[in-house]
């Protein structure tokens, strides 16, 4: 995800990193030069005049735009819910790593549910991505808590499990009073319910059939566009055709994009330095030094 503050507005004009030029590049040019050729040629196609005008375009791009701004908000609801869930997730971590260092009689062994919190954020962030986790757990869990993830898919639900049991050994060795536990359990169950909620945005995309009709009915129109503004605006046509096909092939690519929050494009959510900045203030809650990764400018920890 790309965190910068807003540039001066000529600078923005000319933006090229995020901005989804680059992905619609090719069809804005080949509907850019199919402008061209129909003003060339004054609307014929093999001496056959093609009699279309401005009208049904208005009709039609009216429709498209109410079915691109549906698409775009749904698209952006999910996108917003997942930053909530993660902005949850540091609430929670630090929560509960606060109540563990305060509320127990001995706060050394505050330092493996703090392994396992951190653990549970990295390994969040490489399901949902689909990469491996193995390097992250390898550096942050001893051995034993190694052995019982190997095989797992689920790594984050068992790490909750894992802290939940951690929870357990400290009720029943006395370091935590008991009337205490159902405070902490609290926080790991709104763990759980971030778990469930990312999980349930990354397997539930948007029902394919709004972006195949969105889809060919902006491509259908940007095509026939120019036969029904070479009569009215002659020389001009492509210059219009080329903004009009701008705004709908961007909008189409930039809900396609933020419709899954969790990848890697540059519109995406910020998982790795949201992942470190969690780890990093769990870390300087313990007393030890940050990890040094560099998070993007402007970007703000909530």
């Amino acid at each position: 995800m790309i965190v910068r503050p807003r540039p001066h507005w000529l600078r923005m004009l000319f933006v090229w990193r995020g901005s989804i030029l680059s992905d619609i590049a090719p069809q804005l040019i080949g509907t850019t030069l199919l402008a061209v050729v129909v003003t060339l040629l004054h609307g014929q196609v093999f001496s056959w005049k093609i009699p279309l005008t401005f009208v049904p375009f208005s009709l039609i791009g009216l429709t498209l735009a109410i079915f691109l701004g549906f698409r775009n908000s749904t698209s952006y609801a999910r996108y917003w819910e997942a930053r909530m869930l993660w902005g949850s997730l540091l609430n929670e971590t630090r929560s509960l790593l606060r109540q563990a260092l305060t509320l127990s009689d001995d706060p050394a062994p505050a330092r493996a549910l703090a392994q396992r919190l951190i653990a549970f954020v990295h390994g969040l962030r490489h399901q949902l991505r689909g990469t491996d986790g193995s390097a992250d757990l390898q550096r942050l869990l001893p051995k034993a808590d190694l052995d019982r993830l190997i095989q797992l898919r689920g790594k984050p639900s068992m790490l909750l499990l894992m802290m939940g049991e951690w929870l357990q050994a400290q009720r029943q060795s006395g370091a935590l009073a008991p009337v205490l536990v159902p405070a902490m359990e609290h926080h790991l169950g709104r763990l759980t319910e971030a778990l469930g909620g990312c999980e349930r945005i990354a397997s539930t995309p948007i029902p394919f059939t709004y972006a195949v009709i969105i889809h060919r009915t902006i491509y259908l129109y940007c095509l026939l566009l120019p036969f029904g503004l070479v009569d009215q605006i002659g020389p001009m046509t492509p210059v219009v055709v080329a903004f009009i096909a701008y705004t709908f092939f961007a909008l189409e690519a930039l809900g396609a994009e933020i419709e899954e929050p969790f990848g890697m494009a540059p519109n995406d959510l910020a998982l790795d330095a949201m992942s470190h900045a969690i780890e990093n203030v769990l870390r300087e809650m313990m007393g030890e030094a940050p990890r040094p990764e560099v998070e993007p400018q402007g970007f703000i920890l909530t």
